[in-house]
């Protein structure tokens, strides 16, 4: 059921996990933005304010702090109404002005021309990297208006659902945000790929047919054992696998479901590391698991910094489930990541500020890489596409994009080693330069210090923008002196 769309059921949930909020200036931002939008309407024929509000409703659900909320309330109202952000200010304080600037600065990006659309990415990273939590109110944002697509036109329809799958989703999965990426997600793929959506529900519903008093009975069984065990159990809870999560994975195994294991899971959550492990002994005492199905994400997090102990068993019935342990912390970075540093914990306190990484890495990509992207296929390959995780043979985690090749991984370590790079072992094997790595491949690069520089064919499966760059410029260095001033004159006139 959908939550009632009025300020006051707002107030009463902010209420409910930050009772010392601010709920004046809350009530204040709503009267405001209602003012400032008055005789506007959305396309659904429905009042304007009631965008904002809903917006503001999706991060007051996920206990974010109430400030965010608060200027969600009025992030449309410089780009669409007579106010400005100098109004903003003088009645809200400079925090939820800022907040409200970082918005109105990214302005509505559209799929217009991929030199423009390229521009207003730029525009998003800089205003992430100024302020990770302007990003919370653009997902929310989308959110609600994918929720209220149904309102527009089948043409824009596609677009909008389309970007919030190619863009917006995926950035949300760089930062660490599985709930809003997999909100962004479910909600766009019946737009974009219409049939896939409703043969992958259907298949869904299906398998989860009947399911759920086999789960609680699986959950009971777990939280009796571990409890006999003496490890405080904080929460056991089964979940389904997200729709689009569903699919990907779908086309992944060749459309074979028996071979999907986590389609539904069980999630443990336990007050310590060392529980975590005992957790997973325990399990595995009472189930039999299935080989190559432990992942131990806690002792090599993923890329994003999410942790959690995952292990696949049979039931006494041959049944395959997915159990996934984990403490409240990491929990709380799994499901919000960047946004986990404004989430309100159970006992209505906001989690203590972390070194805030994000911001420094997103700049650094503003920094090293957006300058040099003029194509936006290359950005959603080498920032936007799914991520695999390899390691380098002393155990250091390497973040590269589905598909990356030994040569990638190369340039990843250094431009000196990717130049020099002759051949490679992925898991004590000899392999070829163009395979594509897997999740967790250990990765040693053979080099030959007398090598030239790299080989140009290479440019046929490299992946990254990082390696095409250096392969690129060690070609052009190789020119004659004189093709290279003339290369220089060009640019230099452009």
């Amino acid at each position: 059921m959908t939550a009632p769309k009025t300020i006051e059921h707002l107030i009463k949930t902010v209420t409910l996990y930050a009772p010392h909020a601010d709920l004046d200036m809350l009530k204040l931002a709503y009267d405001f933005a209602a003012n400032a939008h008055r005789g506007q309407t959305r396309k659904s024929g429905e009042p304007y304010i009631i965008h904002p509000l809903a917006a503001a409703q999706i991060l007051a659900d996920m206990r974010i702090d109430p400030t965010i909320v608060t200027a969600t309330l009025l992030h449309d109202v410089p780009e669409d109404t007579l106010v400005t952000i100098d109004d903003i200010e003088k009645n809200f304080g400079s925090e939820i002005a800022n907040l409200v600037r970082g918005i109105t600065k990214l302005g509505k990006l559209k799929y217009r021309g991929v030199e423009r659309y390229i521009e207003n990415l730029r525009k998003m990273f800089v205003a992430m990297a100024e302020d990770v939590r302007v990003m919370l109110i653009k997902f929310a944002d989308r959110i609600h208006n994918l929720q209220t697509l149904h309102s527009l036109p089948p043409q824009k329809q596609y677009r909008i659902a389309l970007e919030s799958l190619e863009i917006y989703a995926p950035i949300a999965g760089r930062l660490g945000m599985a709930e809003m990426k997999g909100q962004l997600e479910d909600l766009a793929f019946q737009y974009v790929y219409p049939k896939e959506y409703q043969r992958a529900k259907k298949i869904m519903e299906e398998k989860l047919f009947g399911k759920e008093p086999y789960l609680r009975h699986m959950e009971r069984g777990a939280e009796r054992e571990l409890l006999a065990s003496g490890i405080s159990v904080i929460s056991i809870l089964g979940r389904n696998k997200r729709l689009y999560s569903f699919f990907q994975k779908l086309i992944r195994k060749d459309n074979d479901v028996a071979k999907i294991y986590d389609l539904f899971a069980i999630r443990i959550l336990v007050p310590t590391i060392a529980d975590c492990y005992a957790s997973l002994g325990i399990l595995h005492k009472l189930w039999k698991p299935m080989r190559g199905r432990i992942k131990d994400y806690i002792s090599q997090p993923k890329p994003n910094h999410y942790q959690s102990l995952h292990t696949t068993i049979f039931d006494d019935q041959g049944e395959v489930i997915e159990f996934q342990i984990r403490t409240p912390e990491m929990h709380e970075e799994a499901e919000y990541g960047v946004a986990a540093h404004w989430h309100y914990d159970e006992r209505g306190s906001r989690l203590p500020m972390r070194e805030v990484r994000w911001v420094k890495e997103l700049a650094e990509i503003q920094k090293e890489m957006l300058t040099k992207l003029s194509d936006l296929e290359e950005l959603k390959v080498d920032f936007l596409q799914t991520r695999i995780f390899v390691f380098t043979p002393k155990g250091d985690v390497i973040d590269l994009p589905e598909d990356a090749t030994p040569v990638d991984f190369a340039y990843h370590i250094h431009s000196d080693i990717g130049d020099k790079c002759t051949g490679a072992r992925v898991n004590d094997k000899l392999v070829s330069l163009e395979t594509p790595l897997k999740n967790g491949d250990i990765v040693e690069i053979i080099v030959d210090k007398n090598r030239k520089g790299p080989n140009e064919d290479w440019l046929n499966f490299v992946k990254t923008q990082t390696a095409k760059y250096h392969i690129r410029s060690s070609q052009k260095s190789n020119l004659p002196r004189w093709i290279q001033s003339v290369l220089h004159r060009k640019k230099e006139a452009k």
